[in-house]
């Protein structure tokens, strides 16, 4: 009876992950013809001017988005789950969650109208920064931290949670007995709290690189909206779209696709290996 329900899923799986998979990688060491053509591809748009800009551009953005994801959502978490007032802490995960249920696209198009400062609810902000036009917010330096703002609003409520649910799993006997030998709230949360969510934390930071490395709905909408300001090709996944429907050249964007498969495959096994993802106690 088991595989009846994990056939679905399995059959889902192999549709829409293992074979376009495996056929990327068909596609990343041949040409246009079908014939062998080794790392060829991968030279090519190593070579292609467009390639090193477009990796910095997402470099900067992760470390931005990883690193304040990591802090912020643990200091979250631990606020939030030590207001005794249930009403409160219910609210407060609540209002967090919230911006998580707009689609990524939904999302950049109300961040549109809040990056305007001729129209944004804080257009004061904006312009005490030196903002006085849209243009002027989204040039391309000043991206990485707003694709990292965005991305935190989308996705760091869901984390918020999910990290609450962590920290009621840490016995109670435990932090009671830490309370009793004298022990400050914020040596509970960085002495006991922290360490015991090291593993949910390693998840955290694997599912979000692995969301950060695609980067393409902020770029290529704000692309469209303002005329170009920000480049078409600005994210490595945005340069691969080019490769394949502009250039009609698969070849190199499935090379692009599998050097950002492994650029996130080692960086997810430090979080695992740093972060003793499957350690047992």
């Amino acid at each position: 009876m088991s595989y009846v329900f994990l056939s679905p899923y399995l059959l889902l799986t192999l549709a829409f992950g293992i074979f376009p998979a495996l056929y990327a990688v068909v596609l990343a060491f041949t040409n246009g013809a079908g014939d062998f053509a080794g790392v060829d591809n991968f030279t090519q748009v190593i070579a292609d001017f467009r390639f090193w800009p477009a990796v910095v551009h997402v470099a900067v953005y992760l470390v931005i988005w990883l690193v304040s994801l990591v802090l912020l959502v643990t200091l979250l978490a631990i606020v939030v789950h030590a207001i005794r007032v249930r009403w409160l802490s219910t609210t407060l995960r609540f209002v967090f969650y919230l911006p998580g249920a707009l689609a990524g696209a939904s999302s950049v198009l109300l961040w549109l109208f809040v990056l305007d400062p001729t129209s944004s609810p804080v257009s004061g902000l904006l312009n005490l920064l030196g903002f006085q036009s849209f243009v002027q917010v989204i040039v391309p330096g000043n991206l990485p931290p707003v694709f990292a703002i965005i991305a935190f609003w989308t996705g760091a409520g869901g984390w918020i949670v999910i990290m609450y649910g962590a920290l009621n799993n840490i016995s109670a006997e435990v932090m009671e007995a830490a309370r009793i030998d004298g022990a400050s709230t914020l040596q509970i949360a960085t002495r006991i709290q922290i360490p015991l969510l090291r593993k949910w934390i390693a998840y955290m930071g694997v599912m979000s690189l692995a969301a950060g490395t695609q980067l393409f709905v902020e770029p290529q909408l704000l692309s469209q909206a303002s005329n170009a300001v920000v480049p078409n090709d600005y994210s490595l996944n945005q340069l691969a779209y080019q490769y394949a429907f502009q250039q009609n050249n698969f070849n190199g964007a499935a090379a692009i696709s599998l050097l950002l498969l492994v650029v996130a495959l080692v960086l997810s096994t430090v979080f695992v290996t740093r972060g003793g993802l499957f350690d047992t106690e």
